[in-house]
């Protein structure tokens, strides 16, 4: 079974092998299934499915850690603008932005919508980007998981029960996600790819 644990912060130093634990004031619910993205001294932690109260609270939260020469200290700070979601996948499209795929809004309503989120300057941006053109196997789909495949890339995964064929088998999806500079640069290619020729079209060959 799942439970909620104690939403306790742990830090781990490999170097020397130990383990110190947190228990921080703003963290009052364990939020099993979030999203966490991490850059620098500071983790984000979105979304959360608090199986107790069956909620998933649009949490955002902003850990910052510490490493000074003494006792290592890690603080908590609540920020507004976080999305209802668990089980998300969250894949780096560039060195400050990252896209936040799939998951569930409740137990029965897969989320279909995509957000880019934003890293700059100690601060946080999630908007809403264009989703993709889901396939009709996905969106009547009950279920669905998968993972980060690194470079823009999701794994989707959807059980294939609701298809006549073998139960138990599933189906993969691969999801590419683009920046907004990859998007200006396949733009641009296009533009010059499609350029009218002033050759003769009988001699050249049709793509």
């Amino acid at each position: 079974s799942v439970v909620d644990c104690l939403p306790s912060v742990f830090l781990v130093d490999f170097e020397f092998g130990c383990c110190t634990s947190y228990m921080l004031p703003e963290l009052q619910d364990g939020l099993s299934f979030h999203v966490s993205i991490a850059r620098d001294d500071t983790i984000y932690i979105l979304g959360g499915h608090s199986l107790q109260n069956n909620t998933r609270c649009p949490n955002l939260y902003k850990l910052k850690v510490d490493l000074p020469l003494g006792s290592p200290s890690v603080t908590c700070t609540i920020l507004p603008g976080g999305i209802s979601v668990s089980s998300a996948i969250v894949t780096q499209i560039s060195d400050t932005e990252f896209v936040l795929v799939g998951g569930y809004h409740s137990d029965n309503e897969k989320r279909l919508v995509c957000n880019t989120i934003v890293l700059e300057d100690s601060k946080i941006k999630i908007v809403e980007r264009e989703s993709p053109e889901w396939t009709p196997d996905i969106k009547h789909c009950r279920i669905w998981f998968g993972c980060d495949m690194g470079k823009g890339s999701v794994l989707l995964g959807i059980p294939g029960a609701n298809k006549q064929l073998i139960s138990d088998a599933n189906y993969f999806y691969i999801l590419r996600c683009k920046g907004e500079e990859e998007d200006k640069e396949e733009e641009l290619t296009t533009q010059i790819c499609s350029q009218t020729s002033s050759e003769d079209p009988g001699d050249s060959t049709p793509f």
